[in-house]
């Protein structure tokens, strides 16, 4: 039983993140992990992270969904988690995969505003509407994670629907987000050089590497939320594009590609910040398509694509699908992907900016609580 909870632990790790390009939602992870009528457990449980963020994925039709969850500081302590639950968090705070603050609503509503991302949360923020006038203005931008017969479900606050809606970056996110910035305090984990802290030692070091988030605002001076320290400006922050995965039509995965490291994408290809599809491919595809298949670099503002693989690729113009308007990749062969363009690595097996490239399939989510045991949800009869 503790093997498949750290199971479930580790996967929702994978979703938890403050890459302002990758996460999909904000959310108060103290009130989540507390809601407990989403599954009538125990009075607190990091489970119900998963569950959430698999709802998530599902009203948005797109699997892999980070969230950016925002940490209130008590809860590095509860009682009411498992030791190991509350080391999981900690590692997270000291990772900068999450943020640990003292007042989470505020937080959560400034970096809403900030990346234009919708809010998870039943708190209605009556009071904060005057500032952010988008939390009764903008149907579907405030969901509430509501218990239902098959699992969570999210409603809209304003509207009613399920379906989160995204807005646009504020003016001044913009402008926060194009420049770097740094904290005093050592070890920073959100605006320094890595992590630290007490479980420093177990940070992880594989994936693809994470954005910096927005800085807080007070007084109309960047902040460190963590610290309260006056950030200092560290320069333009570099280019990087967000592309995704789509297979079987499907979004499975987002990635941020910068100037600074080159991302490998295959069957199943090794290196800090490769995307691995084996997971989600058929026979077929798993022989077709290389351990390391295709090599993508960002160079000046341009996303050039280069084929490593035995079978070779292509490239779908502006994302067309007619097959005579298909350009052959060979193996070493090198090109620019063009705005909509998208390289298929098999059919079916498609890469492009996130942007450009959306689902269109009937929806067969990974779910983060595959390796749950079941006694740890119990779901509220219809």
């Amino acid at each position: 039983m503790r093997f498949e909870i750290s199971k479930v632990l580790d996967a929702i790790e994978g979703r938890v993140c403050t890459d302002p390009s990758l996460a999909r939602a904000v959310l108060d992870l103290a009130e989540v992990i507390r809601y407990q009528d989403l599954d009538g457990g125990r009075p607190a449980s990091l489970l119900r992270l998963g569950m959430v963020i698999d709802t998530l994925a599902r009203q948005l039709e797109e699997d892999s969904v980070p969230v950016y969850a925002v940490v209130h500081r008590a809860l590095l302590s509860d009682a009411d988690l498992t030791s190991n639950e509350r080391m999981v968090v900690r590692r997270w705070a000291d990772d900068g995969l999450v943020e640990v603050l003292d007042n989470p609503g505020d937080r959560m509503l400034e970096v809403a505003d900030l990346l234009g991302l919708p809010v998870l949360s039943r708190v209605r923020f009556d009071g904060l509407r005057g500032r952010f006038p988008w939390v009764v203005e903008q149907p579907g931008r405030v969901l509430a994670p509501v218990p239902d017969a098959g699992g969570p479900k999210l409603v809209a606050h304003v509207g009613g629907g399920p379906k989160p809606m995204a807005g646009d970056r504020s003016s001044t996110g913009v402008k926060l987000l194009a420049r770097q910035w740094r904290c005093p305090e050592p070890g920073c984990a959100l605006f320094g050089g890595g992590g630290g802290g007490a479980f420093a030692d177990l940070a992880r070091v594989e994936g693809a590497p994470a954005g910096q988030p927005p800085p807080s605002l007070r007084n109309g001076v960047p902040t460190c939320p963590r610290h309260g320290a006056r950030l200092s400006d560290a320069g333009p922050r570099p280019r990087s594009e967000v592309l995704a995965v789509r297979i079987g039509g499907l979004i499975r995965r987002r990635f941020v590609l910068t100037e600074e490291q080159p991302v490998l994408v295959g069957r199943a290809p090794e290196g800090t910040g490769a995307v691995m599809l084996g997971q989600w491919l058929n026979d077929e595809a798993r022989r077709w398509i290389s351990r390391s298949h295709i090599r993508l670099e960002l160079r000046v503002g341009e996303v050039i694509v280069t084929d490593v693989s035995t079978n070779g690729s292509g490239i779908r113009p502006n994302g067309s699908l007619v097959e005579s308007e298909r350009v052959p990749l060979a193996p070493k062969q090198s090109r620019v992907l063009a705005g909509a363009d998208m390289v298929e690595l098999y059919p079916g097996v498609q890469i492009g900016r996130a942007e450009a490239l959306p689902s269109g399939a009937s929806f067969t989510p990974t779910s983060v609580m595959a390796e749950a045991p079941t006694m740890a949800m119990r779901l509220p009869r219809p």
